[in-house]
C-alpha cells in the first residue's frame, strides 16, 4: 500500500470525473503532479499541487480548480478534511482509521511492504568497484563498494531485474607492473635478497604470498625464461590471485557480483569486439579521421597531433569528440570502454548504472554520449559518483598500517570496526558529498552514532514483543494474531507520528530508487527510529502510554501491533543497505 499514489490515483479520478461534468476542458491532459506529506505537520496527511500544474493548460485560476477538487475529495469516508491553502494547494487529512489499516498492511505484507512494481522487471546493470586487480581493495573503494550493492538492493526492492557487475581492467600497462612486481616477489621466495622495491614497481607486501605460490607451483622454472614468455604466466596468475584477494575484501562487506567481465576478454580468442563496437558507430555516420586540439591545462594520454579514428560524441552533448584509435592502429583507453559497454547492450541491458570515483567525473560526458549513439537513444546510462572518505579517530586524522604499501586497506576499516558501522556510514551521506568517517563516533553506543541508533530501535522492538509475551499471560505476539487487534485506540500524537512516517516507506523506495540514491534510506531509518525512542521515552514519563499494559491486553496488543510493523519496516530498511538488523545488543 503506498498512501501517496492512492491519493494521487483519487486526485486523477477527482480530476476525470470534473471533465466529465464539464467542470474542466473535456481535452484536457493531465501533466504529472505531487502528493506528498506537507512540509508543516499541521497543515495536514498530504499536500496536492495538481491544481496549480493544471492551471496555465487548463486557463484557469488554481484556486478555481482546487475548491472544485475538494468537493469531490471531502466525500471520501476515510477523509477527514480538506483544505484549500496558498494559491491552490490541496491539504488533505484523514481519519485514525487510515492509519490502523496501514498497521494491520503492513503486519499483513511483511517484508514485502514497500517493496514496488516501478521497475516492471525491466533488465538493469550496475557496474561497481572496477579496481584494477593490482592489489587490496582501498577505503576509497569501499564507499563505492558499498554505494553500488546498496542501490543494487534498493532497485531489486523496487521492481528491477538487476545484474551485479565488476569491469576487471586486466589489459594494459598496470597489469604489466603487477606482473614484474610479483615476479620479484617470486625471487624472493627463491631465497634471492631483492633489496628495495624499485621504483615503478608495487611495494605492497601482500605480493609475498603470490611470489611464493608461484615458487610452489614454478620452482626456478621461470628464472631462466626471458621476459616475453614469463611475464604473460606471471601476469595471468598475479591477476587471478588479486582477483581472489578483492573477492576476498568484498566478501568481508557481504558483497558479491553475479558478473566479473574481463577487459582482455574484449581482444582475445580471435575476436576483436573493440573493432565491431567501432564499426556500428562508423555504420551510424559517428566515426571520422581527423586531429584533436591539446586539452588546455594539463597534458592528455590520448591525444596526439595526428590523425586519428574519432567518435562524433559532441553530438551527443559531450563537449569534444573523442579518439578511439591512435595513428599508430592501437585503440584507446575509452574505445575499450566503448566495447564494454557495447556488449552490456548486446546482452539486452536498457538501464545501465556505473559507480565512479571522484577523479573520473571528466569521463562521464563521452560515456554517455557512447551509450546514447550505441543503443540510438534507447538505453539510459547514470554515473554515479562517489566522493573522498576521510578517516578520523576521535576528531584526529587517523592512518591506520598500511599493508598495501601506499593505502589504507578496505579490510583494516572492516576488522577495526565492523562490517555494519562501515556500511551504514558509508551510506550517511550524499554519494558526491566528502565523508568523514570517524572510528570513535562509528563504534560509540549513542543518538550521535546513526547505525547504533537504529540497529538499536529494532533490537529494542523485538525486546518490547520479548516482554510482552512474557508479561501478559495469554497474548500471542504473532503478526497474525496482532492484525485483529483493536487499534482505535491508537490515538495520541506519538502513536499517529509513528505511523504516518511509515506509511512513507513505500513512497521513499520509489523516489530514492528513481534517484538512484540509497542514502535516503539510510536518512529515513534514522527518523523513524528517533520517533520510536521518543514515544518509548514518552512511555516513561506518562505510565499510560508505555506499550507494555500488563493490566489490559487490549491496549497492549493495538500497542504491540504499531511496534511489530515499525520492527518490519526498519529490517527492510536496513536490509536494503546490506547492514544487520539485531533482536538483541549486547
Amino acid at each position: 500500500m503506498n498512501l501517496f499514489a492512492d491519493v494521487a490515483a483519487r486526485v486523477t479520478t477527482a480530476l476525470e470525473a470534473l471533465k466529465s461534468d464539464g467542470g474542466l476542458p473535456a481535452d484536457l491532459a493531465f501533466p504529472a503532479f505531487d502528493a506528498e506529506p506537507p512540509r508543516d505537520a499541521t497543515h495536514g496527511d498530504v499536500a496536492v499541487n495538481a491544481a496549480m500544474v493544471l492551471a496555465k493548460s487548463a486557463k484557469m485560476k488554481p484556486r478555481d480548480i482546487a475548491e472544485a477538487l475538494k468537493a469531490k475529495l471531502e466525500a471520501a469516508p476515510d477523509v477527514a478534511k480538506v483544505e484549500v491553502a496558498g494559491p491552490g494547494f490541496l491539504n488533505i487529512t484523514f481519519k485514525n482509521n487510515v492509519w490502523q489499516d496501514l498497521i494491520r498492511t503492513i503486519l499483513r505484507e511483511g517484508s514485502a511492504y514497500g517493496a514496488s512494481s516501478l521497475g516492471q522487471a525491466g533488465k538493469l546493470n550496475v557496474e561497481y568497484v572496477s579496481a584494477n586487480p593490482t592489489g587490496p581493495m582501498h577505503v576509497g573503494h569501499c564507499r563505492g563498494a558499498v554505494f553500488g550493492d546498496a542501490l543494487a538492493n534498493l532497485l531489486v526492492f523496487a521492481g528491477y531485474d538487476v545484474t551485479r557487475e565488476y569491469y576487471i581492467n586486466d589489459a594494459g600497462g598496470q597489469v604489466n607492473v603487477l606482473a614484474r612486481s610479483a615476479f620479484l616477489r617470486y625471487r624472493e621466495a627463491l631465497g634471492e635478497d631483492i633489496g628495495a622495491i624499485p621504483e615503478g614497481l608495487y611495494p605492497g607486501e601482500y605480493l609475498k604470498p603470490v611470489g611464493a605460490a608461484l615458487a610452489a607451483e614454478h620452482g626456478h622454472a621461470l628464472i631462466n625464461m626471458p621476459e616475453e614468455r614469463w611475464l604473460p604466466i606471471v601476469r595471468s596468475f598475479a591477476i587471478a590471485k588479486m582477483l581472489e584477494m578483492i573477492k576476498d575484501d568484498l566478501a568481508a562487506l557481504n558483497i558479491t557480483h553475479e558478473v566479473f567481465f574481463s577487459e582482455a576478454s574484449l581482444t582475445s580468442g580471435g575476436q576483436d569486439k573493440v573493432k565491431a563496437a567501432i564499426d556500428v558507430l562508423r555504420q551510424k555516420g559517428l566515426i571520422y579521421e581527423g586531429t584533436l586540439e591539446k586539452p588546455k591545462g594539463h597534458d592528455d594520454d590520448e591525444w596526439e597531433d595526428r590523425v586519428q579514428t574519432l567518435f562524433k560524441s559532441t553530438a551527443f552533448g559531450d563537449d569534444e569528440d573523442r579518439a578511439l584509435q591512435k595513428s599508430d592502429g592501437s585503440y584507446t583507453y575509452f574505445a575499450g570502454d566503448v566495447a564494454y559497454h557495447y556488449d552490456k547492450l548486446q546482452r539486452g541491458f536498457r538501464h545501465l548504472i556505473n559507480v565512479f570515483g571522484a577523479d573520473h567525473v571528466g569521463y562521464i560526458p563521452r560515456m554517455k554520449a557512447a551509450v546514447a549513439a550505441l543503443s540510438d537513444g534507447n538505453a539510459d546510462l547514470d554515473i554515479k559518483v562517489v566522493n573522498l572518505v576521510r578517516l578520523f579517530k576521535a576528531g584526529e586524522p587517523y592512518k591506520m598500517s598500511k599493508r598495501a604499501g601506499t593505502f589504507v586497506t578496505l579490510r583494516e576499516v572492516v576488522d577495526e570496526v565492523g562490517r555494519d558501522p562501515v556500511r551504514y556510514m558509508m551510506l550517511y551521506r550524499k554519494n558526491q558529498e566528502t565523508l568523514d568517517f570517524d572510528f570513535a563516533k562509528v563504534t560509540e553506543q549513542s543518538k550521535d552514532n546513526p547505525v547504533f541508533y537504529v540497529q538499536y530501535a529494532h533490537a529494542r522492538s523485538a525486546s518490547v514483543l520479548r516482554n510482552a509475551a512474557a508479561q501478559v499471560p495469554g497474548l500471542n505476539v504473532s503478526p497474525e494474531a496482532l492484525e485483529k487487534a483493536d487499534l482505535s485506540i491508537l490515538s495520541d500524537s506519538g502513536e499517529i507520528d509513528l505511523v504516518k512516517r511509515l506509511a512513507g516507506f513505500p513512497k521513499l523506495i520509489e523516489g530514492a530508487a528513481t534517484a538512484h540514491e540509497p542514502h535516503r534510506i539510510a536518512f529515513y531509518l534514522y527518523d523513524l527510529a528517533s520517533a520510536l525512542h521518543t514515544q518509548w521515552t514518552r512511555g516513561n514519563d506518562s505510565p499510560h502510554l508505555r506499550f507494555i499494559q500488563s493490566n489490559d491486553g487490549v491496549a497492549t496488543s493495538a500497542r504491540l501491533a504499531l511496534i511489530y510493523a515499525t520492527k518490519t519496516v526498519i529490517k527492510s530498511g536496513l536490509e536494503i543497505l546490506g547492514v544487520e538488523a539485531p533482536d538483541a545488543m549486547r
